[in-house]
């Protein structure tokens, strides 16, 4: 990669990584992504509601939090027409390179940070660098890489003797496991033959890469509302429907859910709350937690179970319970075909010391949506992990990206995709 075109993504990342944006609230990411994908000059490039499926879309904010980060977007920069096109939290976009006759081939990239505060010491490199997080949010598990990744990848395609159409998907949404869904369902996966989906970091160094992740957990991510009676605690505790008792019953039992003997399961209650006053019996509590399954069947087994708790706790109390779905992904599986591609590519590339064919995730994603689409259709699709050293963990207040993995995720990704692209011509 040429010295002035590196140095071009590090300042992209590095603004992406001043500016994090929770599911849905992207504004500014996606004026970013605009802004690039016109600079690169793209065939077709959709954004917002044109990239998502109706009616599809999971945990979406309320007006206020909405016109919130919409203005602090326009107020550092982003483009009003771009504001427009995805007012509401219609956010991400598909740039498209028509390249003449030969296979459909996709690279799908999420762009959402976390709702947590970045550390402020001196020996984080963005705060000494001067790249910290302007926003209650924070950039903890590299999306700010994978975007910039996309648009390197997107401008060496353009440059290059790539033949047939490549779809570069910039996904809202991952981190509340929301956007996948309604990206998949969009219609604009339908004619992929081959998607590659990016990931950094997951515990490998700079320097490796793993040409097919698997291991993906499927997962529900819910909400349930609590409704009692309220009443005085001393004077008539007899009057009164606690829903915190109800909440409570819930958590003992949603851990003692049955493992099952076909794989692992997970649950866990993860924000609860309640209740208004010490003296008073709480009329209202939730909980938001989730179940994961090592297969989809295995996740809804335990999902049902746990809406059995639910519904029995709450009654055992006298209370209702509301109940909704926040976010969800099936598990998926990388395709053999795919991944030999991309470990050729990877051994064939002098900054990869490790290239490595497959490893386990042990969590779960939402690009699995996406993945299973192109694969019900008939084409392949692969998860790549692109090595990069990491001083904290993921979705810790310390986690950076080393920049050098970025090079290496659009080389071989680039690569990877001339690659499927002449093997299926």
């Amino acid at each position: 990669m040429q010295q002035q075109r590196h140095d071009d993504l590090i300042q992209l990342r590095r603004d992406l990584h001043r500016h994090p944006e929770p599911a849905w609230r992207e504004f500014y990411t996606t004026s970013r992504i605009v802004e690039e994908c016109e600079r690169i000059g793209v065939d077709e490039l959709l954004v917002g509601p044109e990239v998502l499926a109706d009616g599809e879309r999971n945990a979406v904010p309320d007006d206020d939090e909405f016109r919130r980060w919409h203005d602090r977007a326009r107020e550092v920069g982003a483009r009003e027409d771009v504001l427009e096109r995805t007012e509401g939290g219609y956010t991400g976009a598909i740039a498209v390179l028509e390249r003449g006759e030969g296979p459909t081939v996709g690279l799908r990239v999420d762009i959402d940070g976390l709702l947590r505060e970045e550390a402020t010491d001196d020996d984080h490199a963005p705060v000494r660098e001067g790249f910290r997080s302007e926003t209650e949010g924070m950039h903890a598990c590299g999306h700010d890489a994978h975007a910039t990744i996309g648009i390197g990848v997107l401008e060496a395609v353009a440059e290059s003797d790539f033949e047939g159409t490549f779809k570069l998907f910039f996904q809202p949404g991952e981190e509340m496991v929301a956007g996948g869904k309604p990206m998949a369902k969009s219609g604009h996966l339908d004619d992929v033959d081959a998607l590659l989906a990016v990931h950094v970091g997951l515990d490998h160094p700079t320097g490796e890469v793993v040409a097919g992740v698997g291991g993906f957990l499927a997962v529900h991510h819910f909400r349930a509302d609590f409704a009692g009676t309220p009443a005085h605690a001393g004077g008539k505790p007899n009057a009164g429907e606690n829903a915190v008792q109800a909440m409570a019953t819930t958590i003992q039992n949603l851990y003692a859910i049955p493992r099952h003997e076909d794989g692992p399961t997970r649950v866990n209650a993860g924000m609860v709350g309640g209740g208004t006053a010490t003296n008073i019996i709480p009329e209202a509590a939730f909980i938001e937690g989730e179940v994961r399954g090592e297969t989809t069947e295995l996740m809804e087994y335990t999902r049902e179970r746990a809406e059995r708790v639910l519904d029995s706790a709450a009654a055992m109390h006298g209370c209702s319970v509301d109940l909704s779905t926040v976010g969800e992904a099936p598990s998926a599986t990388s395709d053999q075909a795919l991944v030999d591609v991309v470990f050729d590519a990877a051994t064939r590339n002098d900054a990869v010391d490790t290239p490595t064919e497959r490893d386990d995730l042990g969590g779960s994603e939402d690009a699995t949506y996406l993945m299973q689409r192109v694969q019900e259709n008939g084409g392949h699709a692969a998860y790549v992990g692109v090595g990069t050293d990491h001083p904290g963990g993921h979705h810790t207040a310390t986690f950076d990206v080393d920049e050098a993995s970025i090079a290496i995720g659009v080389d071989v990704l680039t690569d990877s995709i001339q690659g499927i692209a002449e093997q299926k011509s």
